[in-house]
């Protein structure tokens, strides 16, 4: 019998940092394009999944709110279906199924391929350059050298999702340094140490990485520090700075899910949009709160005037996606009877390691003020909308409105 092989999957997103479009020497703009379909074909697929992608998205986020009433959220539904797909390419029989299954992409009538194809539609708008000062993405494959590969394997995930492989010892008491110094070096030195450790059996680790820097485009006539009582919880308020902003925004309040809507348009495409509920209605909004209804509240807000008061939008989030996913259906390949022989023809191989960590930071470096500063009265003649209790926040991506994170603000402090 062969011995027992693991292998660690570790997926860090840090989002706090300008950093060039690769994670390593120019490695994405290398990767080898799928050019197998008609850019049209492309377009279609990702229409397709794209609803699915964000039910996943939404699923994702009430699987982790649920264990964090009192802590902040924050995670990229987009990075770990991306890391998953890319893993479900060497999967097979019922693991493989299961993936697909608990990211809802196993679609009825859609070719596997066209899934593929359709995420990677949705993904490549990160690699292009003008999201490269604000928003990019990489992921890097380290093989055990020892590792038995399947070559197909390696060629699929290179085409389809921008990946290359380094071929290291992932068993030498320096492989976990080698590793954090590829992703040091890619993201500037802003990611330090982010692997803490590898299994002694590790065979192949995939490092996704997702970084980003936004910057509010939006105008004010005027805006003024101040500080409030921001409450964490019914017994809890914290002494919190923030910004009070007089103008004209994109808003729209939802009477059914009984909360204020802000979109916040960002460089680069991307767009924030809080959800602040009515006090008590948080558990509403997140358990009502599907891609359509978002759909619905995008499409119904208006531009009105009013008074923001806003903290430092600052946040960030660590999981355990063995038990994040395995609550969700994906079990099989975390488990010993786990049927990775699509990677290597050496058997038993299971996935041991799933860590996702994500953060946030948005400033308005990028603003322009439309005006002078108001007199004192005039700031109360406007609707106030104060963000002085927990409320949701997704990035968005303009073209397709696919959620790229999702989080929740709870406790600025907790950052």
């Amino acid at each position: 019998m062969p011995s027992s092989i693991t292998w660690g999957l570790l997926l860090l997103a840090s989002l706090c940092c300008l950093v060039p479009a690769s994670l390593a020497g120019g490695l994405q703009g290398d990767a080898v394009q799928d050019t197998d379909a008609s850019e049209n074909n492309d377009k279609s697929a990702s229409h397709k999944i794209a609803p699915n992608l964000a039910d996943f998205a939404f699923s994702l986020y009430r699987q982790v709110a649920r264990e964090s009433h009192t802590s902040n959220v924050f995670f990229s539904p987009v990075s770990e279906a991306a890391a998953f797909a890319l893993l479900s390419l060497g999967a097979k029989g019922g693991t493989h199924t299961q993936i697909l299954q608990g990211m809802n992409l196993n679609l009825k009538g859609l070719p596997e391929s066209d899934t593929h194809q359709g995420l990677q539609h949705i993904l490549d708008p990160l690699y292009q350059p003008e999201h490269q000062d604000q928003l990019s993405s990489g992921t890097l494959l380290f093989i055990g050298q020892k590792l038995k590969k399947v070559h197909t394997f390696l060629e699929s995930v290179r085409k389809r999702y921008h990946v290359e492989g380094f071929s290291i010892n992932l068993t030498d008491a320096e492989a976990k340094k080698r590793i954090n110094g590829y992703v040091e070096k890619g993201t500037q030195g802003k990611a330090v140490g982010l692997v803490k450790g590898l299994d002694k059996d590790t065979a192949l680790a995939l490092v996704n990485s997702i970084l980003f820097h936004g910057q509010c485009m939006d105008t004010f006539e005027a805006e003024r520090p101040v500080e409030r009582d921001l409450r964490v919880d019914k017994k809890t308020a914290i002494k919190e700075p923030m910004t009070s902003h007089v103008g004209t925004f994109a808003l729209h309040q939802d009477q059914e899910l009984c909360c204020w809507g802000l979109l916040q348009h960002l460089r680069g495409g991307v767009s924030a949009f809080l959800l602040l509920p009515r006090p008590g209605k948080m558990w509403q909004l997140e358990a009502r709160l599907p891609q359509k209804h978002l759909s619905d509240i995008l499409t119904a807000i208006d531009i009105r005037s009013a008074s923001l008061h806003l903290p430092k939008l600052s946040i960030s989030g660590t999981y355990d996606l063995v038990d994040v996913l395995g609550k969700m259906g994906i079990t099989k390949v975390f488990s010993h009877g786990a049927d990775l022989s699509g990677i290597s023809e050496e058997t038993p191989l299971k996935l041991s390691q799933a860590l996702h960590e994500a953060g946030l930071a948005i400033d308005e470096n990028g603003t322009e003020h439309a005006g002078p500063t108001l007199e004192e009265r005039d700031w109360f003649r406007h609707l106030t909308i104060k963000f002085n209790k927990p409320f949701l926040v997704i990035i968005m991506d303009k073209s397709t409105n696919i959620p790229l994170f999702m989080g929740k603000m709870v406790n600025p402090m907790q950052n």
